[in-house]
């Protein structure tokens, strides 16, 4: 017999890292946590072998401490080199000069899914997986979900958490199509440097060498955008001459590449500014697909699951939900503005050839001798906007 309960407070459609970590900041919260209910397309074991590297923030660490799902396997970030390829100017980001043990950490995508699971399971959420959300109807004061096995479920607010990639979404307000795709590897060099990672600017987009220790040998973690076109021919290269074109894309600050494992590739674009109504609302991934320059989509996600959860959470009553929703929807505005404007900015302004190239690279150069505007951006960079 079915026990799966019918009836929450708040339903939240995607159990990736940012719906889980909303259902157990709700429960850390006071929510009751039979009222709060997690449904997903895929099975748990498919996410926790997800072989893909995330960058969580100093301030995003915190959040899990908060709820139990820290520590997990990662690698500490204690500094972060930028520079532009073929132009004078670089900057540094260090620890040190925050006062914190680490920037932010890299960890395996199934890891951190591993970790929140268990989180949410200790709280008692119920959570209904594999299965997909087949149609919802917003009412007065509930919204009524079909479930592609033809259950029907109610609540008081629903959360829209599953986002996937650009690729594969509707349009929403906001969107561009940077006409990049990211290849994703896990590579390993002859000359690495313990606990530093890179994003270095290109003429084809941002690449990013992210230091992530593991049982495989292999140092960082890789983040490359190039053009769609050049992502299939480096798809289709063999190991030695993908890690060639690696290492003349990045130079020799960390000595040659000497091994990678199997790649993947995903395309890139903004998609901004969903709608929402009284009753529902979205988050993360679902709510803003970022460029992943400088790392922040899945952090700007775990602050929107933190201040939806204290609003929530504040007064979990069915006549609170549209209260609640209008609150987040001004609370989030400033840093969902700024984070969507400096990553678009970025990945526009680095990614084309032309005279300005040079004032940018300069622009890193002067970063690095004013203090105060390094600092800022290293405390965005850990904490976003506060």
């Amino acid at each position: 017999m079915d026990t799966t309960p019918t009836q929450f407070d708040v339903a939240i459609c995607g159990a990736g890292p940012v719906g889980m970590a909303l259902a157990a900041l709700l429960a850390r919260r006071g929510m009751d946590s039979t009222r709060i209910g997690l449904v997903d397309a895929k099975a748990l074991g498919v996410a926790l072998t997800d072989p893909r590297s995330i960058a969580l923030s100093y301030g995003s660490r915190m959040l899990l401490e908060e709820i139990g799902a820290w520590p997990l396997p990662s690698t500490a970030i204690h500094q972060v080199h930028v520079s532009r390829r073929g132009h004078f100017g670089r900057s540094m980001i260090d620890r040190a000069e925050h006062g914190v043990e680490a920037l932010g950490y890299v960890a395996r995508y199934g890891d951190l899914v591993a970790a929140l699971a268990a989180a949410c399971e200790r709280a008692g959420v119920a959570t209904l997986r594999p299965m997909r959300v087949a149609g919802h109807t917003e009412q007065a004061d509930s919204v009524a979900l079909t479930l592609d096995d033809g259950r029907a479920l109610e609540a008081a607010v629903v959360v829209q958490a599953e986002g996937g990639v650009f690729g594969e979404q509707d349009a929403r307000s906001r969107t561009h199509d940077y006409r990049q795709t990211a290849v994703i590897a896990r590579v390993s060099t002859s000359a690495p440097v313990a606990h530093r990672a890179y994003e270095r600017f290109t003429e084809e987009g941002p690449l990013a060498m992210l230091p992530q220790d593991g049982a495989d040998g292999h140092q960082y973690a890789l983040v490359w955008c190039v053009r769609p076109e050049r992502a299939q021919a480096l798809l289709a290269l063999d190991d030695a001459h993908f890690l060639a074109q690696l290492g003349e894309a990045f130079g020799e600050r960390l000595g040659r590449m000497i091994g990678t494992s199997a790649r993947i590739a995903y395309p890139l674009g903004l998609n901004a500014d969903p709608g929402a109504s009284a009753r529902t609302v979205a988050i993360g991934n679902a709510a803003q697909t970022l460029h992943p320059v400088a790392g922040q989509g899945l952090n700007l996600g775990l602050r929107d699951a933190a201040v939806l959860a204290r609003l929530l959470a504040r007064d979990a009553t069915r006549d609170a939900g549209p209260a609640a929703l209008e609150a987040f929807a001004k609370e989030r505005r400033t840093d969902r503005k700024l984070v969507v404007e400096l990553t678009d900015s970025m990945a526009r302004a680095f990614a084309h050839q032309g005279p300005g190239q040079a004032l940018l690279g300069l622009s890193l150069g002067l970063l690095d001798t004013f203090n105060p505007a390094r600092n800022l951006l290293g405390e965005w960079m850990m904490y976003g906007r506060r």
